[in-house]
């Protein structure tokens, strides 16, 4: 059989500061300036390098908003062609003019994803979009994200991609670039985590499977200075893995698990072991047919991205670094292919997880907690966690429960869950905290089993149950993504497909100062 191709993907946008107002800068083909809605009703406030563009280009910028009748509000935009440029920017051919709303982060992010759409296809771009917030770090961070995930592309056509991101967008923030050097560097390594989650997430499945994944994270591991470590096969079959082994046994492509390990720079072998440690689980099923418990042909459409949970971990496990991570971290991906065959599992057949608990398979479209299970149970008894938390596009119930904008959460610890909550709210992508309640656990009871893997209940809190078994007594989250996992349409940074939905919010609770201060075992 020949192996699929990869063709070769779109990049996003580079990204600049410069202390320079947006009309100073040279050699660009558009430059974006803010616009607000003023005090008074009916009134538009335009942003920093506004005047000086004005004056060089001859431009009555206030009149062209109002003309397009623009309300400043979050995504509008309005072009003016400069076909000659100015005396200072021959190159420059296009002013838009942006709406920011009341400039909070998420309005600037998604300003930042309008402009994005809006200026494919150009080489550069100037902009003072950020400069209209109150804490200009966080701004920067928001605005690169919003660019970053509004430029993305995917493709697979043989006279190559349809669209082209920007090239290089230069922040031009006059007075307002930040001092700190690193600011720029982690907003990119963030938005650049969503990019690669959301990548991984897209590739087809008659490319991606297990071996691909962890050739992914082999990758990932020598780019980033992580420790990689894989188990074919053989190896799950040898340590016990009957979750992951069981979920894979009907595909052509065998499983493997994942595993990738992170230290702080500059912190010896010694020392590390001092550190707390947080294991990240990601579900890493790279197609879910459902297996014998077949899934209707429609509900199969989208499942190439049922490994969204292990393309978060292993685009956060890229990134440590970038936003100075100062505990150790563990990532693991059980991945598995739930096909099926003359060897699928059985609806009524039994497995036995690392550890020795067993499960009873009474649906084999209930595949991901199997897999994960194993992985849990692998990481209480063998890392010595201070923390862990898994992600993954787990039930259709959580989706029922919060639509498509807001992921599950489930957590055994309250600060955990505020900091993960927290974390998602500051990095735009939120989470609802949903309850572990102790009255469904009897529903997980089997008569020949540990447990039952498909009982009846509310879906995506007996699911969180049947993980929390696996967990022993360390403090524990589960972020069940299946309501976010997909993008039906134009929605801000969040383009139509997989979401890759998970990375920023990781990273932004791993690279404060001390992610697990307060957290109990």
């Amino acid at each position: 059989m020949t192996r699929a191709v990869l063709p070769a993907q779109v990049a996003p946008p580079e990204f600049a500061l410069s202390a320079l107002v947006p009309g100073a800068i040279v050699g660009v083909e558009v430059i974006a300036l803010p616009v607000q809605p003023g005090a008074d009703t009916g009134d538009l406030v335009l942003g920093p390098g506004a005047v000086e563009l004005e004056e060089q280009a001859g431009l009555d910028l206030l009149a062209v908003a109002e003309t397009h009748r623009m309300t400043g509000a979050v995504g509008e935009t309005s072009p003016v062609v400069t076909p000659e440029g100015t005396a200072d920017n021959p190159d420059l051919r296009l002013v838009l003019l942006v709406g920011v709303g009341e400039g909070r982060p998420v309005d600037v992010r998604r300003a930042g994803a309008a402009l994005a759409k809006a200026v494919k296809g150009r080489a550069a771009v100037a902009t003072s979009v950020p400069a209209v917030a109150d804490d200009p770090a966080h701004a920067i961070e928001a605005f690169v994200v919003g660019m970053t995930l509004g430029s993305f592309g995917f493709h697979w056509r043989s006279t190559g991609p349809a669209e082209l991101p920007v090239g290089k967008v230069v922040l031009a923030l006059g007075a307002d670039v930040p001092e700190d050097a690193g600011t720029l560097a982690r907003s990119v390594a963030l938005g650049g985590a969503g990019w690669r989650s959301r990548m991984l997430a897209t590739v087809p499945s008659n490319l991606k499977n297990p071996a691909w994944l962890a050739d992914q994270a082999e990758e990932i591991a020598t780019a980033a200075g992580l420790d990689c470590r894989i188990w074919d096969e053989t190896d799950l079959a040898r340590d016990g893995f009957g979750g992951i082994l069981g979920v894979g046994q009907a595909s052509a492509t065998p499983p493997r698990l994942i595993r990738l390990d992170y230290t702080p720079a500059g912190v010896s072998a010694r020392a590390a072991k001092k550190l707390p440690t947080v294991v990240l689980v990601g579900k890493g099923i790279t197609f879910d047919s459902g297996g014998l418990s077949l899934k209707p042909a429609q509900s199969m459409t989208s499942m190439k991205r049922d490994m969204t949970g292990g393309a978060v971990v292993l685009a956060t496990m890229a990134a440590l670094a970038d936003v100075d991570c100062p505990v150790r971290v563990i990532g693991l991906v059980p991945a598995a292919e739930n096909a099926v065959s003359g060897s699928a599992l059985r609806p009524g057949d039994v497995i036995t997880h690392w550890g020795g608990r067993t499960t009873e398979v009474n649906n084999t479209d209930a595949e991901g907690r199997l897999v994960l299970a194993d992985a849990l149970a692998y990481a209480v008894a063998e890392l010595a966690p201070t923390v862990v938390v898994d992600v993954a596009t787990l039930t259709g119930g959580v989706k029922v429960a919060l639509g498509q904008q807001v992921g599950g959460l489930f957590a055994t610890d309250d600060t955990l869950a505020a900091r993960l909550r927290d974390a998602g709210e500051y990095a735009g992508e939120p989470l609802w905290r949903l309850p572990l309640h102790a009255g469904y656990v009897e529903k997980l009871a089997s008569k020949v089993a540990d447990a039952d893997n498909a009982p009846g209940g509310p879906p995506a809190i007996v699911a969180a149950l049947f993980l929390k078994a696996f967990t022993g007594e360390v403090p524990w989250a589960h972020l069940d993504i299946a309501s976010v996992g997909d993008v039906e349409k134009e929605w801000h940074e969040w383009t139509p497909g997989p979401s890759g939905f998970g990375p920023r919010l990781l990273l932004t609770w791993l690279g404060s100062a001390d992610p697990v201060s307060g957290i109990s075992g």
